[in-house]
């Protein structure tokens, strides 16, 4: 017989595990929620224009790898504060590189929407 840890009730659990970690990030990170309503809007303006399939990719990629790299973030922060709330040097490192990922990412995201808002409307 199978272990029951494998195969479709693994997957199952995977799955009950992430709708909790979203969950999770929803009700206490402020700043998840309001990427994710930003992505929203997002994603109906790149589904209201009359953009190409790459395009639309790429716009919607773009702002939901600043939800997830926001949720990774977030997670390193719950651990940080799990160890200990007293300062130490690497703790603040590890929040404060999170912190630039989650800043990276916007950044990259804002220069996708940047330049295909750009070519849509200047061509």
């Amino acid at each position: 017989m199978a272990n029951q840890s494998t195969g479709l009730i693994r997957i199952i659990k995977a799955a009950g595990y992430s709708v909790k970690g979203i969950r999770a990030a929803w009700q206490n990170e402020a700043a998840f929620r309001q990427e994710v309503i930003v992505a929203i809007l997002a994603i109906i303006i790149a589904f209201s224009l009359d953009f190409g399939m790459s395009e639309r990719l790429l716009l919607i990629g773009s702002v939901m790898l600043v939800v997830i790299v926001e949720i990774l973030n977030s997670a390193i922060e719950a651990v940080v504060d799990r160890i200990g709330s007293e300062y130490h040097e690497l703790s603040g490192r590890a929040k404060d590189m999170g912190s630039a990922a989650v800043f990276l990412t916007m950044i990259l995201a804002l220069f996708i929407w940047g330049m295909i808002l750009w070519s849509y409307f200047m061509h």
